[in-house]
């Protein structure tokens, strides 16, 4: 178990970005229903795709900017770089 806490500025932008997320999906979901282009279909779910890669790089940013303060200030890091390299493969 990673125990790595969000800061508020990372928190708030990544939820910022996960409700954006959510609205693409519903409107995929709307697409879908709507017996729209399968072509269209799949170019949003890329889109959705990549904007929670996108977020999930967020998330794994602040971890290491974590570590390095904790460094910095001689402390042990909240999360190992192999939790962190891990955390990192998990979005490919």
């Amino acid at each position: 178990m990673v125990a790595m806490q969000l800061d508020d500025q990372c928190r708030t932008e990544v939820t910022h970005r996960l409700k954006r997320i959510q609205g693409q999906i519903a409107g995929i979901i709307a697409m879908i229903d709507e017996g729209r282009d399968c072509t269209e279909v799949v170019t949003q779910m890329a889109a959705a795709s990549k904007a929670l890669d996108r977020a999930g790089l967020k998330v794994i940013s602040d971890g290491l900017q974590q570590c390095a303060a904790a460094q910095a200030r001689g402390e042990a890091p909240p999360v190992t770089t192999e939790q962190l390299e891990k955390l990192f493969l998990s979005l490919s």
